[in-house]
């Protein structure tokens, strides 16, 4: 073999091997690039799932927090006895065959009002103080006037305003009375010298 002809073959060695580099490079750029869109193809999958997660709890905590807001609806007001305004906003039955009235007292007046005389006139229910224990129902449509329940010991079933309601303060109440028979929807709520306050029962 002269040496043309060895020469000649390193040089087609030579080509063939650089060939093979440029392949493999090519190669190499490609699978590169490939994962790369995969790559970005699982974050932007990911993205709307996270979203579309957080979105039903953005609408639930607004309608929480506004349900949890709104005042209770009135079902009866009435003002006197030195601007104070006596406001019924729930009268149900309960199991057990009584009727629970709650509400709110507001003092519009200008010092702390205390009454005493709503205790009512029994004897057996004097120590309850300010109170609603002498609180009292009429039913029309059964001709009958209900008193407030009471424990053994003469305690109503009812709220003690303590020592009085400040001027300007508006304090929640509750009463519990026998319950009027099935038939009658209607009542008059009436305590100390307030005007009766009618009421719908269900």
């Amino acid at each position: 073999m002269d040496l043309r002809d060895s020469k000649s073959r390193l040089i087609l060695i030579v080509v063939a091997l650089g060939a093979a580099l440029v392949v493999a490079v090519a190669s190499c750029s490609g699978g590169g690039g490939d994962d790369d869109t995969s790559r970005g193809a699982g974050t932007s999958e990911s993205a709307p799932e996270d979203d579309g997660a957080g979105e039903p709890q953005d609408e639930e905590t607004p309608e929480g927090d506004e349900n949890s807001d709104e005042p209770a609806q009135a079902l009866a007001e009435v003002t006197g006895e030195e601007s104070i305004t006596l406001t019924v906003t729930r009268a149900e039955r309960e199991a057990g065959g009584f009727l629970t009235i709650e509400g709110t007292l507001r003092n519009d007046g200008s010092e702390m009002w205390f009454a005493s005389a709503w205790a009512g006139q029994e004897e057996e229910l004097a120590e309850n103080g300010f109170s609603m224990a002498g609180a009292s129902l009429v039913v029309p449509e059964e001709g009958k006037r209900y008193l407030i329940l009471r424990d053994t010991t003469g305690r109503c079933l009812c709220t003690g305003f303590g020592n009085g309601i400040e001027a300007g303060a508006t304090v929640s109440w509750f009463a519990q009375f026998p319950e009027p028979e099935a038939g009658s929807t209607q009542v008059n709520f009436q305590v100390g010298n307030m005007p009766p306050a009618t009421i719908e029962i269900r």
